[in-house]
């Protein structure tokens, strides 16, 4: 849970940075505002389960693990991070934070070598994400009418 809230922390940060990053996330927040307000705490919490579990085994546990047998550790992590970054593609600084937190959750994975810490880390990154997210929009550019 710490690695998760210092991930989403750091990233956070990072998109704070003027000029740092091409183009602004507010359309993509805003999108994801209005998807995750939709729903009960509940399904977000369903939805955060199986993105950590479902994306893991995928990107770490099929993906890298193959590459890591026919190329080098090296290039799994790589490959398996730019197209984590690809399937999660908004805009191309939601792809480079999206590819940022493959690289975070690939290296964690040859280091621990333990899907099972990755899946519940991305779990856990993704309810942060829209706990925030939802409990305090102002700071993703999301001003709340009265009526939303």
């Amino acid at each position: 849970m710490l690695g998760a809230l210092c991930t989403y922390g750091a990233l956070l940060l990072l998109t704070q940075i003027p000029r740092l990053l091409p183009d602004n996330l507010d359309r993509q927040m805003r999108g994801l505002h209005r998807f995750a307000s939709g729903y009960s705490w509940r399904v977000l919490f369903l939805l955060s389960v199986f993105a950590g579990v479902g994306e893991e085994l995928l990107f770490r546990g099929a993906l890298q693990g193959w590459l890591n047998v026919h190329t080098n550790a090296t290039t799994a992590v790589l490959a398996a991070s730019v197209l984590f970054g690809l399937v999660h593609y908004a805009s191309f600084t939601y792809f480079v934070i999206a590819t940022c937190l493959g690289l975070v959750f690939g290296l964690t994975y040859v280091i621990t070598d333990s899907i099972l810490l990755v899946m519940v880390w991305h779990g856990v990154y993704d309810m942060i994400a829209l706990y925030f997210l939802l409990r305090y929009p102002q700071w993703f550019g999301i001003r709340i009418r009265p009526n939303d």
